[in-house]
C-alpha cells in the first residue's frame, strides 16, 4: 500500500508540472524559469512537440495514466504502470540529453518532470516485482 501511495504522490507532482507546462504552451506564454534560464528555449524548440503534439501534453497524459493505474492493485495495472513509467523515463532521459547536448539549455520544469518519471519507474518496477 505504501508504494501505491508514494507512486500516486509522485504522479500528482508530475501531473502538476506537466499541467503547468501544457497551460503555458497553449497560453502562448513563457514558463517561469527560476533556476536555469533555458525554459523558454526548450519550450519553443522543435523538440517540444512530437508528431505535432506538445511533449508537455504527452507527459500530462502519462501522469494521468499512472494515477489511473493506482486505483486498483492488479497484475494488469501494475504491469501497465511499470510500462508507462519506463517509457516515460526513457523519453525523459532522451529529452534531457536533447536539452544539454543539442539545445544547450536546461529547463528546471523539465528536469523536475524527468526526476518524477524516473522515481515512478523505480517505484512501479518495485511494485511489480514485489507483487504476491
Amino acid at each position: 500500500m505504501r508504494l501505491r501511495v508514494a507512486t500516486a504522490a509522485v504522479a500528482l507532482a508530475g501531473l502538476g508540472i506537466a499541467a503547468y507546462l501544457t497551460a503555458v504552451h497553449y497560453g502562448g506564454g513563457d514558463p517561469a524559469c527560476f533556476i536555469a534560464h533555458g525554459c523558454t528555449v526548450v519550450q519553443n524548440s522543435a523538440y517540444a512537440k512530437l508528431a505535432g503534439i506538445p511533449v508537455a501534453l504527452l507527459g500530462l497524459l502519462g501522469y494521468v495514466a499512472l494515477l489511473g493505474t493506482q486505483v486498483r492493485d492488479t497484475e494488469t495495472t501494475r504491469t501497465a504502470a511499470t510500462g508507462v513509467a519506463l517509457v516515460g523515463a526513457g523519453f525523459s532521459a532522451w529529452l534531457t540529453y536533447v536539452e544539454v547536448m543539442r539545445l544547450e539549455a536546461i529547463c528546471a520544469w523539465c528536469v523536475a518532470s524527468a526526476a518524477c518519471m524516473t522515481v515512478l519507474a523505480v517505484l512501479t518496477t518495485i511494485r511489480l516485482i514485489r507483487a504476491d
